[in-house]
């Protein structure tokens, strides 16, 4: 009877202490710290001398004490073992508890911490050490000693911390997926909203009346599935226009495919755009996806879609109206779900009325026109494209460019910009490599942007020293036509003999030479 009432004292008091534990697991946000009142617990509840947990460095290959009950700070430093060396080594190496009855009868319990050494002189220490577990690796150990006796089974102590010690184990893992997840989380957010500030409209460069109309327009368009046509000259940013509206709608996670259709052979581009089946024409190895495929749930920009080839328009017309394919070489229809953005600098109008484009076509495009203004329209925006790009340039190549001089500014905004953004970005990386002294000055801007004065090629001669110089140059022109003969050059020049001699005479020109 009285054996009854101890074995159940026992298990009340064993599940008190896990009801305990897991209440301290649960509780803590990290199981780090908790380590420190599950093992004065298991001392307190298990009457031991002192509870040790150690982990395994699989990259270093060493095994150290991470938390310790009965050690000295000093004790704990001294407690370094290699895998299979000491009961602890051995017990991570083979994955398997091990009871020690009497340590000091033990060749392998080698008390590298110098902890046991003075109480094994007198007294009987038993010691208990058993794996911790994450997965099918063995990560650590959980290990325990108290003064042996007859009344205390040490097999019961060893299930007793096998059990806490899965329960550690599973409360780092959980904490663990949990941290990666948020991890991921975070880092998912963090990349979406990288995402679309790099392509939203508010971060486009400018703030002219201009560029607000086109932000309207974009923010109009994006959340819908119409079919945008994007005007505008070559480097006003269409492409950036087309980034901002798919980044900007429901299909945002889905993929984004670009096709420069000026840049593809004419003889490639119905394959590149749907695809093709082996051995459709010459060098076709394999069956190959077209861009429409890979674009299906997301979005298409085709860019210079004014330079398709009638063919090709056609088939692009079938894909607006049916939403299906056919690949090159294959006569099976294959069903797309794709919003279509395109961009032309061609005034596509023109090119209907020469038969060039399609008029059902154009107007199948051009559900949504957004036109992109040229810079020459907005040189409000000037000085801040100019900053964007300087910045960019000058951390990329390592350079400290503090400011732009007043005159190189006055220099951009008289200029007429042909070739729009592109023309200025590269211009200022250009001017970024070339200054030497942290400032932009106008001699760092190519020949095309210079003026007279900023060039010092000002007018040296008036008016009439420059017609005099030109109507020399025409009569010598026509004198050489001519291999000297006067009144041959007076009839080209549609002058009369007597004029043609007196401008020779004026200008002392030797008709000798030309004969």
């Amino acid at each position: 009877m009285e054996i009854d009432k101890i074995y159940y004292r026992r298990i009340i008091e064993e599940l008190t202490l896990l009801k305990n534990i897991s209440r301290i697991l649960s509780e803590s946000q990290d199981v780090a710290g908790s380590i420190d009142p599950i093992l004065d617990l298991l001392n307190s509840s298990m009457t031991l001398n002192r509870s040790v947990i150690t982990i395994f460095n699989r990259k270093s290959g060493r095994i150290e004490i991470n938390e310790a009950r009965g050690l000295s700070t000093n004790e704990i430093k001294k407690g370094i073992y290699k895998l299979g060396e000491g009961i602890t080594g051995k017990v991570i190496q083979s994955g398997r508890p091990i009871i020690i009855k009497d340590i000091s009868k033990e060749k392998d319990f080698l008390d590298k911490t110098g902890a046991w050494s003075i109480e094994s002189n007198s007294k009987v220490i038993s010691f208990i050490c058993v794996p911790i577990r994450s997965g099918n690796q063995v990560i650590g150990t959980l290990a325990a000693d108290r003064f042996f006796s007859g009344a205390i089974s040490l097999e019961d102590d060893q299930r007793l911390l096998e059990i806490v010690s899965s329960m550690i184990a599973q409360a780092v893992r959980l904490r663990r997926s949990v941290e990666e997840k948020q991890t991921l989380e975070k880092e998912n957010i963090i990349l979406q909203e990288q995402l679309q500030n790099r392509f939203r409209p508010e971060n486009m460069i400018g703030g002219s009346n201009e560029m607000k109309e086109v932000y309207q327009l974009i923010s109009q368009v994006a959340r819908s599935e119409a079919n945008v046509l994007i005007r505008g000259e070559s480097g006003t940013g269409k492409e950036l226009v087309a980034h901002a509206i798919h980044y900007n709608s429901y299909r945002k996670d889905r993929p984004f495919i670009k096709v420069n259709c000026a840049a593809l052979p004419e003889t490639i581009i119905e394959s590149e755009l749907f695809g093709h089946e082996a051995g459709s024409f010459t060098g076709a190895v394999g069956t190959r996806k077209g861009r429409f495929e890979l674009a299906n749930t997301g979005t298409i920009f085709l860019d210079e879609i004014g330079e398709l080839s009638p063919q090709v328009q056609v088939k692009l017309l079938r894909v607006l109206q049916e939403r299906e394919i056919e690949r090159v070489g294959d006569s099976r229809t294959i069903k797309v779900d794709v919003r279509i953005i395109a961009a032309t600098n061609r005034n596509l109008e023109d090119e209907m009325k020469k038969g060039i484009f399609r008029e059902d076509l154009y107007y199948r495009l051009n559900v949504f026109p957004i036109h992109v203004p040229p810079l020459r329209e907005r040189k409000s925006d000037l000085t801040n494209l100019t900053d964007f790009f300087i910045e960019k340039y000058a951390k990329l190549n390592r350079k400290n460019v503090k400011r732009i001089s007043s005159a190189a500014i006055d220099l951009l905004m008289m200029y007429h910009w042909p070739g729009n953004v592109r023309e200025l970005e590269n211009i200022i990386e250009r001017a970024v490599l070339l200054t030497n002294d942290e400032v932009i000055h106008t001699y760092h801007f190519p020949p095309s942007l210079q003026s007279a004065e900023s060039s010092d090629t000002g007018m040296k001669k008036t008016l009439q020293d420059a017609l005099d110089r030109y109507e020399e140059e025409i009569l010598r022109d026509a004198l050489k036509t001519t291999k000297g003969n006067r009144a041959k050059a007076a009839r080209i020049l549609g002058v009369t003999e007597r004029i043609m001699g007196l401008r020779v005479d004026r200008f002392g020109i030797d008709c000798t030479k030309y004969k």
